[in-house]
């Protein structure tokens, strides 16, 4: 520990910090209860998207640390929801007071530090124009060298899998060295998770349908609770919430309120046989692996929450006809402009898009004044600022307006009564458009 000098001492200003090596840091980590650690600064090439909003929490950030804290894997496994869900509370309550030890260690040495949540509580201010955590825990742990993104979107861990919870601590100081990414990744495209999710969300070629995710999975909290509480509001009678909502579904929700979100599934993880701790009885005997782990799963009978005329609904009565099907609203929805643009990225349906190839200028007027461009090709799509290329059709209307027909608040006949939605070309690819995003 370095002494204060006395000038120091007659100024009353605090003695500089004592020197902390990044061997000390990890090893503090783990005295704390992480089951792995990295390190990573601030400026790291990888952290470009999380910079602002980390500097925006905490502007002294020099270093991040990154955690890993193992879960049981029999009991994500398990069909049983709660017993998986217990195990993400439990490892994510852990991690938080796993963070928080570490801060309280490093304030005890003079350094300055933050441990923002590892998942719930957000910032759900401005969700979901913006964005709900501080920082991404899986991007900087692939950047500290704790793992890869498998098929699945979800890190994992070379020693423990996919079997893990992530957190992060920032630091208020540089470290003298840092890690490296990954030099391999441990996924090895088995697709068991394309196998295993129930509504298709992930794809063999690796795409991922995020709408399909957010609304089956996240269906008892986050939007799917907005839509719950707006089926309560909207019901005439106690019969007419009943035929809206099953008595089930209002006690799973009352579940999520008291214990904490509840995920409808995490097969995706559960199936998942890559690490070098789970692997061991995939490569002993596949078929047994695929009768334990898989097939308990996909077996399994359960509504699953999807919306009408999806690329997931059609994936549910394929796959899994003897799941039931439940109809809802979808988890997301758009609440500015910006939100629209970004989010067809997210809820876009390739398999709706079948034989569309057409360019949309998009003029949006009014206090959300925007301008873009929509290519849809051969099943993908292209959002580009301003107005590119040739146009098939010019769809021109006030923001305010345009939300309020997403949402179904206004009908369609109606804007285009009343001057304010204006096309010009073909009015059957505005319907096109709209079987690319289901609502």
């Amino acid at each position: 520990m370095t002494l204060a000098s006395p000038e120091q001492m007659d100024q009353g200003a605090p003695p500089p910090p004592a020197p902390l090596s990044s061997s000390e840091l990890l090893q503090i980590a783990r005295d704390c209860g992480a089951d792995d650690c990295g390190l990573v600064p601030i400026d790291h090439p990888a952290l470009a998207p999380e910079r602002a909003s980390v500097l925006a929490a905490f502007p002294a950030t020099r270093s991040l640390l990154a955690l890993v804290g193992r879960m049981n894997r029999e009991s994500v496994r398990s069909p049983a929801r709660s017993i998986s869900n217990l195990e993400f509370h439990r490892t994510g309550h852990a991690m938080d007071d796993i963070a928080r030890a570490i801060v309280r260690r490093l304030e005890d040495r003079g350094i300055r530090a933050l441990n923002p949540a590892m998942a719930f509580p957000m910032e759900m201010d401005n969700f979901p124009r913006e964005r709900g955590w501080v920082v991404s825990h899986k991007r900087v742990a692939e950047a500290a060298g704790l793992g890869r993104m498998g098929l699945h979107r979800n890190l994992i861990h070379p020693k423990f899998g996919s079997f893990v919870l992530l957190d992060t601590v920032l630091i208020a100081a540089e470290c003298d060295s840092v890690a490296s990414p990954l030099d391999f990744n441990p996924c090895f495209e088995c697709k068991l998770c394309v196998a295993a999710c129930p509504v298709g969300a992930l794809k063999p070629d690796g795409y991922f349908d995020f709408s399909a995710c957010l609304t089956h999975n996240y269906q008892q909290f986050m939007g799917g609770f907005v839509n719950f509480v707006e089926d309560v509001a909207s019901s005439r009678s106690v019969a007419d919430f009943r035929s809206k909502v099953s008595y089930a579904e209002t006690v799973q929700r009352w579940q999520s309120l008291s214990y904490g979100p509840n995920y409808n599934a995490a097969y995706c993880l559960a199936v998942c046989p890559a690490g070098e701790d789970v692997i061991g009885a995939y490569r002993a005997d596949k078929g047994q692996y695929l009768r334990d782990v898989v097939d308990p799963l996909t077996a399994r009978t359960e509504p699953v929450y999807v919306v009408k005329e999806t690329d997931a609904a059609a994936h549910v009565a394929r796959r899994f006809p003897h799941k039931r099907i439940r109809w809802v609203r979808p988890a997301a929805r758009a609440t500015s402009i910006e939100g629209f643009l970004f989010g067809m990225g997210l809820s876009f349906q390739p398999g709706k898009a079948a034989g569309l190839k057409a360019v949309y200028h998009f003029t949006f007027t009014g206090p959300q004044a925007a301008k873009a461009t929509v290519v849809i090709d051969n099943r993908k799509l292209q959002v580009l600022p301003g107005h590119e290329l040739e146009p098939n059709l010019r769809v021109t209307a006030r923001g305010e307006s345009w939300l309020r027909f997403l949402n179904k608040e206004i009908s369609l006949f109606r804007l285009l009564a009343t001057g304010t939605l204006r096309l010009k070309g073909p009015p059957r690819l505005l319907a096109a458009f709209g079987r690319c995003f289901p609502s």
